[in-house]
Parts: structure tokens; sequence; C-alpha cells
């Protein structure tokens, strides 16, 4: 049996013809940016979030960015953002001209650990950036405590978390303003490069807006120095598409993990844990092995596609060489990085393909 880390066609036989459709629409409309699908998307998708306000752009990574530019962070500030998480989290920072500060995360978890933010904390620090990792909710009550007590920002970066809830609110729904990936692998994908900005604060919303349409307002009026970052109608077309089916889907996926942490019985393999406020989502399935990468070849040499999030902490990376940490400064990052694996996890994955993957991985030795 040959089962790939992700597959997209149990989703496109379902929703092929109405994503044809969508198509077809722009098409026929001859309107290609910011136009009524966009406008339709943004209005369902802030709806779905609970939140004011929705503001499609360009990708995650300019979500955060321009974040981070409309609550007027940049050179000089420090900015609290997780140990353990995709680099553009921090690239977001460093494009505005500020200081990522790394915490490390929860081992069990693999999210910030809020008892590490405070001794974080000095008079340059604007923002905490909480990353949902791998579709679980970070623990934000403790997060917003802080954040109030020291007068910080909260961006929330939801990139893997579509639909997750943290006691029984989404995702995106606790900050001052929050980012999301449409990326098309995420649970919430387009088919290409997209995001957005979420918040309830609506001059954050126009400045957001404004900043991923070159700083303009209204045609031609520029009042600040900005990007072109704006989502596409054909992309919104796609995302409306799909944002009626992520519920379902997002329970299929916790179905699926459901099945794996019962079924895995390997003591070589630790699972992850979830919260108990947290309802996650399952961008990724990931385990920790100490023995990951002989793991890795037994599961690839039995079929069985697999990944690593991610396998160089942001510390240890070339382009971060400027932070001055070296190994062992971010032990917990960096055990992940070591020790993480991830399964196979997509809607239409079946039953009969997640025993399989589970006798495999209880098979290693």
């Amino acid at each position: 049996m040959r089962i790939p880390f992700v597959s997209f066609l149990p989703m496109e036989r379902e929703l092929g013809v109405e994503l044809r459709n969508g198509f077809e629409r722009v098409l026929t409309k001859s309107w290609y940016i910011s136009g009524e699908e966009d406008a339709a998307f943004e209005q369902a998708f802030a709806q779905f979030c609970g939140v004011e306000y929705c503001i499609g752009v360009g990708n995650g990574l300019d979500a955060i960015m321009l974040a981070l530019k409309a609550l007027g962070i940049g050179a000089g500030d420090d900015v609290i953002v997780p140990s353990n998480t995709y680099i553009a989290t921090a690239l977001a920072v460093t494009y505005v001209g500020a200081n990522p500060i790394l915490v490390e995360p929860d081992i069990h978890t693999f999210n910030i650990d809020p008892t590490l933010i405070e001794n974080a904390i000095t008079a340059k620090t604007k923002a905490i950036i909480p990353v949902h990792l791998y579709g679980q909710a970070c623990d934000m009550d403790p997060i917003m405590d802080i954040a109030e007590k020291h007068g910080l920002f909260v961006i929330e970066d939801c990139a893997q978390a579509h639909g997750a809830l943290y006691k029984n609110r989404r995702v995106g729904s606790f900050g001052d303003v929050a980012a999301f990936s449409f990326y098309p692998g995420k649970n919430l994908g387009a088919l290409g490069d997209a995001g957005c900005v979420v918040t309830n604060d609506q001059e954050i919303a126009k400045k957001v807006r404004a900043l991923g349409n070159y700083g303009s307002d209204y045609k031609y009026h520029h009042i600040y120095k900005g990007n072109n970052s704006r989502l596409d109608e054909i992309q919104a077309a796609f995302l409306s598409v799909k944002l009626p089916s992520l519920d379902r889907m997002n329970a299929e996926r916790r179905r699926i993990a459901e099945m794996y942490s019962s079924g895995l019985k390997n003591e070589k393999v630790i699972c992850p844990i979830v919260l108990p406020d947290c309802v996650p989502v399952w961008h990724i399935y990931g385990i920790r092995c100490d023995e990951r990468e002989a793991l890795e070849k037994h599961l690839n040499g039995l079929g069985i596609g697999t990944n690593k999030h991610y396998p160089i902490p942001i510390h240890l990376q070339e382009c971060y060489a400027d932070l001055e940490l070296s190994q062992g400064d971010l032990p917990i990052a960096e055990e992940i990085s070591r020790t993480e694996l991830s399964l196979p996890m997509f809607y239409g994955l079946t039953d009969e393909e997640v025993q399989y993957v589970i006798d495999s991985v209880n098979s290693f030795v």
C-alpha cells in the first residue's frame, strides 16, 4: 500500500464541480482584484471566526507583516515569537525592522509555553505572537493576561489552525489581530498563495487594507508606504467554495487523529497531547521518536509518506545567525526539531490506510 503524506484528490473529487463553477464565475465577470468574490469571502470568513473584519491578502507571511505594520511595530521593537514555529513567523517580524525574541514551547503540545513569556519581556517588547501550531490552539487565557498586564499587543498566527477552538471560541478571535495563510496545503487552502488578516478593530482593519494596497485608502491617494498584497478574485472564489465544508473536513481530521492516538502503541513513539480546553483541527499529526530518521526510513520503505516540522529550528538557521544563538541555547525547540515526524494527515484518508500507518509504526523496532 502507498499512502502519500498529503493528497488533495478526495477533497477535489467532492468539490471539483463547484471549484470550476467558481472559476467560470470570475472569468465571466472579467474582474480579478478587489471585487465581489473577495468581499463575499471576507464577510463569510469573518463570521466563521467570530470577528468583525477580514481583509484578504496575498499570503500568510504578508498577513503577519501587515498586522505588525498596522500596529505600528517597527525598528527597535521586540516581538515575542515561539522558538518552535515555521520561519515565516519570525521573518514577518524581521521585515518590519523589529527583533524576534524566541521563547520555548511546551514539549507536549509544541506551542509556546505561557509560563516562560514574562521572563522574555523588556522595555522594548511591543507584542506577542502565539502560533497555534499543527492545528492546536495555544493556551490563550494566560497569554492574554500577560499581554494586558504589560500593555502588549497580541497577534495570533493561525496559519495552521483554521477553525480550531479554545474554550469554545475560534482561534483568531482572541488577540488584537490575527493572521491566516491559505496556502494550498492548509485545512482551508486556496489553489495558490493567499492569506488574510482578521480583527475586531475597525481602525486596524482599515490600515491593513490600505497597507496591502500600496498604502492607498482610495485610488492614487497614498497615506502609507505600503505593499502590494491582495487576495485575488479567483482564489477568493475557491475559498468560498471550500469554507462551508471546513468544519466537516476538520471533524474527519479529528477522527483520524483519534485513531492514531488510540492505536499507536510503540513505546519508542510519543503522541501529541491535546489540552482540555482545546478542539484541534490537526493540520499536522506530529509524533516524536528518538530514532526519528530510522523510523522515517522504515515508514517510507513501506510506502508511507512522512514529513518533518521542522528539521532545523529558527535560531540555527543560517539566515538568523545575527541572533547569536547556538546549539543548546533553546533545547526544547532543538529536541522537537530532532525528534518530530509528521504522519499522513488529510481529508479522505481511509480507515484501512490509517490502520496501515498505525500497524507500520507499531512494527518499528
